[in-house]
């Protein structure tokens, strides 16, 4: 079988198995729902979701890597004719000058990443489809792709929510800077810790009436809202600690107020000079508890009734 072919069904196969794992695990009982509700929030849904999208990206880097390759080696004989052999060697074993064993050849390293993309496509597709088989009082009734496609039409509702599938990539970096380079800011400035799991976690597979096409879209919503929505907690927190000056714009600082409304409630205004600045930024920080949250941050936030602290 050839190569290409042997991989894509292999990562098909995986990732279908993998899928039909969690549907055997929610019916384990009470065991299989505590499993199933830790698997659906960080730090346990990060390692699930990177499975299901960079996991094949990785295994066809290794899959090219191992897997000997025909490279062409031309050699000279006697009268000047020039002879081609075919030759198996295994990746790096030649002088790259000789062949582009990363772009060149059907066996490349960028031919095994667009198999990797059409498995991760059609797991997709199959499962949406078995999905919605196991579900047709609810596939043939009201639902969102459906209304969709009366709405835009059935080619630009489909090939716009696939266009968006090419941002999760940059969610996962965002993932990534969340979980690698935001820590350190606590340790270093005490810039609020926060419990992930409350940000990163997907619910929607309990909403009744989701099946098929629309659950797992509707899923990727969830996560990659719940990684923005932290990723943005924590850059209010870095803008208001280090640069709490309003924008020369009016119609910048009017639109930004929407996700950081320190613009508003705090931040120096753009004619001001830098001694307002220090001395907002000596009148904020240190925070309450030690905590250098943005200015409306929870942590500064008193609860009173009719202006008074309440007891307790």
């Amino acid at each position: 079988m050839p190569p290409l072919l042997t991989f894509f069904l292999i990562t098909l196969a995986i990732l279908l198995a993998s899928a039909i794992f969690f549907h055997i695990l929610v019916r384990l009982g009470s065991f299989g729902q505590r499993a199933c509700d830790a698997c659906a929030k960080a730090p346990l849904l990060d390692l699930i979701v990177f499975y299901f999208c960079h996991g094949p990206h990785i295994a066809a880097f290794l899959f090219w890597w191992f897997t000997p390759a025909p490279v062409l080696v031309e050699t000279m004989i006697g009268n000047g004719n020039r002879v081609v052999a075919d030759l198996e060697v295994r990746r790096g074993t030649i002088d790259p000058s000789e062949f582009n064993r990363w772009l060149d050849g059907d066996l490349s390293l960028v031919t095994y990443l667009a198999i990797s993309i059409a498995a991760q496509a059609a797991t997709l597709v199959l499962w949406s489809w078995f999905h919605e088989a196991l579900n047709p009082g609810i596939r043939k009734g009201p639902r969102i792709v459906s209304t969709l496609n009366r709405r835009v039409g059935w080619f630009r509702n489909h090939a716009a929510v696939w266009w968006t599938a090419l941002a999760v990539p940059l969610f996962t970096l965002v993932r990534l800077a969340e979980i690698l380079i935001y820590p350190p800011l606590h340790w270093l400035v005490r810039l609020p810790k926060y419990n992930t799991a409350e940000w990163i976690n997907i619910s929607r597979q309990k909403f009744s009436g989701l099946v098929g096409y629309d659950l797992i879209w509707c899923l990727y919503c969830d996560w990659m809202t719940g990684v923005w929505s932290l990723g943005s907690e924590m850059l209010r927190n870095v803008e208001s600690f280090w640069c709490p000056i309003k924008y020369t714009s009016p119609e910048k600082c009017e639109k930004c107020s929407i996700d950081f409304p320190d613009i508003e409630g705090g931040w120096v205004d753009a004619k001001g000079n830098i001694a307002d600045v220090a001395k907002v930024l000596e009148e904020k920080y240190p925070g309450p508890k030690g905590d250098n949250g943005w200015f409306g941050h929870p942590s500064r936030t008193t609860l009173t009734v009719e202006g008074r602290v309440p007891k307790r």
